[in-house]
């Protein structure tokens, strides 16, 4: 236990800085969606293309990978939605819910945490599971979430916004960039090279940083108040049910002889285990759907990750270092 709380402290302990800074207002408001532009534009893109580059092609979209994780997002977000609509919850906040519950923070937690957990064999799966939830967790819920348009124009206009809102995403094309560098085994010049190598390294501690704040910044927009009963359960479905869902579904796999390993499941199974991704709220916000509820959401689950993340660490026997 005390190797991997040297990795999940310091994580942590950098989530709840900015957390703090934002709140005391050390860091304005105004220079959060600045922190999240350079994260999400430059540094982790610069990450991501590293591990893409140094990963082979066929680990980055593993079928059997993508189809565990896929199966297991289904089931989570039917699961979660049929179990909060109530006449508070509607179909468009049961959506997003489900989205926080089925979507990890597997971007700018996930990626520093899991390699510096597990080393650089967690970029396969990490990446097959960031692209599933890009493309297909994170559509599929904005488009559930203007089902409630009866011509179904809504449902699909929105489908339609998501697939663009993911291409527009530097991410992705950070990811198949590094998977051709990877495929072709060309390198950058050893200028640029460096460039990306400074960028790269400072996405873990200001993506984190970035988590706080714009954590705090979702509460402060929050303009509800959420009874319990509906954010508390959903956050623990995200850290347990989910973690669960996809073990089962890979030792499934595997036990029907499909080419997937027990490494490659404990990835699976830690990404899922990751808090609910925070930029959630954001998109929450855009739509329309009740803000506060899903900030809470997250909070709740980001608060909760720090022991059952780091347990569940220590009960599959991760070894920081080995």
């Amino acid at each position: 236990m005390p190797p991997i709380l040297a990795v999940t402290v310091p994580f942590f302990a950098l989530v709840a800085c900015g957390y703090l800074a934002a709140r005391r207002h050390i860091l304005p408001e105004s220079a959060i969606p600045g922190l999240n532009a350079f994260v999400l534009y430059f540094a982790l893109p610069c990450m991501l293309f590293r591990f893409g580059a140094g990963t082979p092609v066929l680990e980055l979209l593993n079928p059997v990978l993508l189809g565990v994780w896929i199966a297991a997002a289904a089931l989570i977000v039917f699961v979660v939605v049929a179990s909060s609509l109530n006449e508070r919850v509607g179909l468009k906040d049961a959506a997003f819910g489900a989205l926080v519950a089925a979507f990890p923070n597997s971007g700018f937690m996930g990626v520093p945490l899991l390699a510096a957990l597990l080393g650089p064999a967690a970029a396969g799966p990490l990446i097959c599971a960031l692209l599933a939830d890009l493309f297909f967790t994170s559509s599929a819920c904005i488009a559930l979430a203007q089902a409630h348009d009866a011509s179904g124009h809504g449902a699909r206009a929105a489908l339609a916004r998501a697939l663009r809102g993911t291409l527009a995403n530097p991410l992705p094309w950070a990811i198949a960039l590094g998977a051709v560098f990877s495929a072709t085994g060309a390198t950058l010049p050893g200028p640029v090279d460096r460039v990306v190598e400074l960028l790269a390294d400072a996405a873990t501690p200001v993506a984190l940083f970035t988590i706080g704040a714009v954590l705090w910044r979702a509460s402060q927009h929050a303009h509800t108040r959420t009874p319990a009963i509906d954010y508390v359960p959903v956050a623990l479905v995200k850290l347990f049910v989910h973690p669960l869902l996809v073990l089962a579904l890979g030792v499934a796999a595997q036990q029907a002889g499909l080419p997937i390993t027990a490494a490659q499941i404990t990835v699976l199974v830690l990404t899922a285990a990751l808090p609910s991704a925070s930029n959630v709220s954001l998109l929450a916000e855009r739509y329309g759907a009740d803000n506060g509820r899903i900030a809470r959401i997250i909070m709740a689950s980001t608060v909760l990750a720090f022991v059952t993340f780091t347990a569940l660490a220590w009960a599959f026997g991760v070894r920081p270092g080995a």
